[in-house]
């Protein structure tokens, strides 16, 4: 009898036989693999370990991945199955099996079914238009014949085929009205007038809506509050200087998107802009292998929402897992502004962007 639900190990090094293979196993190899967890071709992505063993006199990488509690899994878009010797991309109805084993299994909140929910409850052209073609290699989508259900299911917008409920996912990523259904999606966007919360309020907006929304209109509201001014260097050159580096913002605001507890707590994502400073307040603390004495650190990750994280990649929000941090670290770097500051608690994550010295009265 086959044993699921046990990892997989991939041994580098040797072959079926156990003889070398003349491969050297160096930290850039190392390091290679361990970006298979982030490189976006594999979604969700992986839980993995990669170490350097010795194996018979001879050093051999060893990749243990955990299995998915969230099928089915895409390489490059397409789903690969195997069965006995045979290896190919997956049928309809074994994409349908996959399903049924997240379904019967413990998954994560972000695809868990909504009651009173149903396929009507999602922007079908959006899906077929935008999503789907992003999600699923092109020749796939033009080679099956699969109804929208299905393809609803094997994306994880809804429970399965014979239930059409609405996940979370499904709302946040293509709901008509997300919020009735998930109170906490949204952010919420202070501009105050002054250093403490008490000073008056310039600018504020609260903004809902499905997660392509949400993030184009806060960035728009980030984008207009920037101050930027001139600099003449000499009569042939200029240089243009903001006041923070829009494409710092825009990673830590998504960081906070994708991470966020949907499950625990109705609060929005908040996102408060002082004279000397930006703070944006993410409701969901550490999560897993993430925690408060090592939040941030390179190569340190975990979902909380590792379907979520998927479709944001598939949107375009992501290109590569695990780098939005460091990103915003080296942009407001080069922008002279102090390090960004995390505070990490059981129940919110909290940065704080602060302005460069010179800039803090704008």
């Amino acid at each position: 009898m086959p044993k699921f639900d046990l990892p997989g190990i991939v041994v580098i090094g040797r072959n079926d036989e156990g003889n070398r293979v003349g491969i050297s196993v160096t930290d850039e190899m190392l390091r290679s693999l361990t970006d298979i967890r982030s490189d976006a071709t594999i979604l969700p992505p992986p839980v993995l370990l990669v170490e350097k063993r010795l194996f018979r006199g001879c050093d051999v990488a060893v990749v243990t991945v955990q299995p998915s509690d969230s099928p089915p899994v895409r390489y490059k878009g397409a789903i690969h199955v195997r069965s006995g010797p045979r290896r190919s991309i997956a049928t309809a109805q074994e994409e349908r099996i996959l399903n049924e084993r997240r379904r019967h299994g413990d998954r994560p909140f972000d695809i868990t079914p909504i009651r009173n929910t149903s396929v009507a409850d999602l922007n079908r052209s959006l899906f077929e238009h935008d999503y789907l073609p992003n999600a699923v290699d092109p020749e796939l989508l033009k080679a099956n014949e699969r109804t929208y259900s299905e393809r609803l299911a094997a994306t994880k917008m809804i429970a399965s085929v014979e239930d059409d409920r609405t996940t979370i996912l499904g709302q946040l990523v293509l709901g008509l009205r997300p919020r009735d259904f998930i109170p906490g999606a949204y952010v919420q966007f202070l501009r105050i007038a002054g250093r403490e919360l008490s000073d008056p309020i310039i600018d504020e907006l609260v903004i809902d809506g499905r997660l392509t929304e949400v993030s184009a209109r806060l960035e728009d509201k980030m984008r207009a509050h920037i101050f930027r001014r001139v600099e003449i260097v000499n009569r042939e050159r200029e240089t243009r200087i903001e006041s923070y580096p829009f494409e710092a913002l825009v990673q830590l605001v998504r960081n906070a998107l994708m991470h966020r507890d949907y499950e625990r707590t109705n609060a929005p994502v908040r996102v408060t802009w002082f004279d000397d400073r930006i703070e944006i307040l993410n409701p969901g603390g550490a999560f897993g292998g993430v925690a408060a004495d090592n939040f941030a650190q390179p190569g340190v990750t975990d979902y909380r929402n590792p379907n979520l994280a998927e479709s944001m990649r598939v949107l375009g929000f992501v290109q590569r897992f695990g780098v939005g941090i460091p990103l915003a670290r080296k942009l407001l770097r080069e922008a002279g502004h102090p390090q960004p500051e995390f505070t990490v608690t059981p129940t919110q994550v909290q940065v704080i962007i602060r302005a460069v010295s010179n800039d803090e009265s704008n």
